[in-house]
């Protein structure tokens, strides 16, 4: 009985794990915790691990599993990955229209079914029986790779369907991409850990599906969302839009209400011009639109010509990039030693923002490029926020240009500058380098760190120069009097600095951790750090083999937090901080119970009772999630008084808008916490 109700269990397990992921990764609706999922899910490891013999290929535990592959096999596409063909205007849309009327030798309006062109990498599923069997690149569209191992750690891809009505064999082709805020966080984990950084989110997610390691794909911001059948054999649907509700259906995700049916030509024109309107506010990039025609019928009677389909066409944008000058290349020294290369460029305007710094990353970036002072350069957004040096015109080089070289010294300090073991970057040896105790001092009072809010970075810098402050705790020292002998410091700003240093001096645990500029540990590892132990000394006797077994805590990022918090110097500095008055808030620890807006997320935006950063912390505090964003993931619209463009968006995408009131009520209705 007891064996009956342990496999019951596993069995229980299993699927309330594929159905939280279903809601969280297909239908942006989380129903738990973070918390609440990764005890369900070390629950279900642990019974697996004591009963393999109930161990299946498709439990949620087996996502990530096998050695490296040497390489990767090759398998064939029963249909092939056709490419479509090409437009960039309105006019190109309806010439498209046209050459289908044409074909079908009909005047009717064609209805088509319009969706994003997403900017990620082709993928085909193939699954039988309901299971996933197979995943594929794109290939040379007749023959792909196949990267099953890879895929299987996407949770927004289901190992087993839902629901009913798949054929016995199914082939589902999407598209495999990172969000641009996970983009950003994966270049600064790369960063961080001396790793290249990626040039924009499509190169990151093509170079992690062909990652010979899936335990690398599974540690990377990977999602699909599929949009088209491979063979349609078995399929009922008639027409596109009928097909996407089906996927839905059958667990994946999908682009949902992105995706517009239109009556004709016209519709689909104007579904251009809003696209292109909105593409900076979506969390993915696009790169256009595609245009299909519904009718499955009709789409057979289209065919195909060379190795395009005649009922479809990508509308493209016309490329935000400009030409600039590149006047000069500086290095610039991170709070972790790290050596940076920036273009200096003139002044010019790249998708709607003036743009005078471009990264160069490394010195493995500047030699591939050849980047050089005095070249002229074409410049992009890459993921639409970081400006990206793409191409350099080298027929309007100069002649008498030299090829730049990485200092092996460090610009701040003079001390020697080296490349360690199995990283791209150069950093500075030396620990009391100017520039890195500037950069963490500029860290430790930034907004998510003490939030010291009136202690700007020339401020810090011109401290740091005067001799006023060299560690954090020197910050607690200053007087009134201190500051006034900085230029341009008045007796009120001189005040307003005091204050705010005052009241940073209680100041919540998660960023008092985060605020120390320990390597790998971000504003969300801090939370988690916090709730998990609750007291700083807790976290100072945690030994790394205690810290790995904290979810989403791995080796590196273990060893990086037990080095830096067993270094004699902060040991000290923290005593130092705890007698001037500055003293962490414990944190309760994180219960089973529910939390009153657990599963939501919310934006906040403009003015409001509280300020921006507390309201943020409250939201977290009862089990919910905050983004800077508005986005189909977004649960509700936090709007005070002049709330802008994030109000304007959450109105078009038909989101649910609180003021302060209703949010206040929201509170007060929800479950309350145990």
């Amino acid at each position: 009985m007891a064996k009956n109700n342990t496999q019951k269990r596993i069995e229980e397990l299993r699927r309330l794990i594929r159905d939280h992921d279903y809601k969280y990764y297909v239908l942006d609706q989380p129903q738990i915790t973070d918390f609440e999922y990764d005890q369900l899910y070390q629950e279900l490891v642990r019974l697996e691990e004591q009963h393999p013999e109930w161990l299946s290929p498709d439990s949620p535990t087996q996502r990530v599993g096998g050695q490296p592959l040497s390489q990767f096999e090759k398998a064939q596409h029963r249909t092939p990955m056709l490419s479509l063909q090409n437009s960039y205007s309105p006019e190109d849309i309806l010439a498209f229209d046209e050459k289908v009327k044409k074909f079908l030798q009909s005047e009717e309006d064609i209805e088509y079914l319009c969706e994003p062109k997403l900017d990620g990498m082709a993928i085909e599923l193939i699954y039988e029986q309901g299971r996933l069997l197979q995943a594929l690149t794109r290939g040379d569209g007749e023959t792909g790779e196949v990267v099953t191992s890879n895929i299987r750690t996407l949770r927004s891809v289901p190992l087993c369907l839902e629901g009913t009505g798949w054929p016995e064999r199914l082939e589902i082709r999407g598209e495999v991409l990172i969000f641009k805020e996970d983009f950003r966080q994966l270049n600064d984990m790369q960063q961080e850990a001396g790793a290249l950084t990626f040039a924009n989110p499509r190169n990151a997610a093509a170079g992690t599906v062909r990652q010979l390691d899936p335990r690398i794909a599974a540690r990377r911001p990977l999602r699909m969302y599929a949009y088209a059948p491979g063979g349609k054999e078995g399929l009922i649907c008639k027409s596109q839009e009928d097909f996407i509700k089906q996927l839905q259906g059958w667990g994946f995700a999908t682009l949902g209400r992105l995706a517009q049916k239109v009556p004709h030509a016209q519709g689909a024109v104007e579904y251009y011009r809003q696209t292109e309107k909105i593409r900076h506010s979506l969390p993915f990039e696009i790169d256009g639109i595609v245009i299909k025609v519904n009718s499955w019928a009709l789409q057979a009677e289209l065919g195909s010509i060379a190795r395009s389909p005649r009922w479809a066409n990508a509308a493209k944008f016309k490329p935000e990039q400009a030409v600039t000058q590149v006047k000069d290349i500086l290095v610039q020294v991170g709070r972790t030693g790290a050596l940076t290369p920036v273009a200096l460029m003139e002044p010019v305007q790249v998708g709607g923002v003036k743009v005078t710094n471009a990264t160069l990353h490394n010195e493995q970036e500047i030699q591939r490029k050849d980047v050089r002072v005095g070249d002229w350069v074409l410049v992009h957004r890459a993921g639409d926020v970081i400006p990206e040096i793409i191409e350099v015109l080298k027929e309007r080089r100069l002649q008498d240009s030299q090829a730049f070289t990485m200092p092996t010294h460090c610009p701040a300090c003079g001390s020697p500058s080296a490349q360690m073991e199995e990283e791209v970057i150069r950093r500075c040896l030396n620990p009391i380098c100017p520039a890195v105790i500037k950069e963490s001092l500029k860290h430790f009072v930034s907004r998510r760190a003490m939030n010291i809010d009136k202690l700007g970075d020339k401020v810090i810098e011109a401290l740091f120069d005067a001799g006023m402050v060299k560690s954090f705790s020197d910050l607690y020292r200053l007087t009134k009097e201190d500051l006034l002998k900085l230029d341009r410091q008045g007796p009120k700003s001189a005040q307003n600095i005091i204050h705010s240093i005052q009241k940073s001096r209680t100041v919540k645990l998660d960023r008092l951790i985060y605020a120390l500029g320990i390597r790998f540990v971000g504003d969300q590892t801090a939370r988690v750090l916090a709730r998990h132990y609750g007291r700083l000394q807790s976290l100072l006797k945690a030994s790394k083999e205690e810290l790995e077994q904290i979810p989403d805590i791995g080796p590196k990022v273990a060893s990086s937090i037990v080095q830096t918090l067993s270094q004699p110097a902060l040991l000290k500095e923290l005593d130092e901080l705890k007698k001037l008055g500055v003293s962490p808030e414990e944190v309760q620890k994180e219960t089973h119970g529910p939390k009153p807006l657990q599963g939501l997320t919310f934006v906040v935006t403009g003015s409001l009772p509280m300020g921006r950063d507390e309201i943020h912390e409250l939201i977290v505090s009862l089990g919910g999630k905050t983004s800077s964003s508005v986005s189909r993931k977004t649960s509700y619209l936090l709007a005070g008084e002049a709330a802008g463009s994030k109000l304007d968006k959450a109105q078009e995408l038909a989101l649910p808008i609180l003021d302060w009131n209703q949010f206040q009520q929201l509170i007060a209705q929800s479950p309350s916490v145990d």
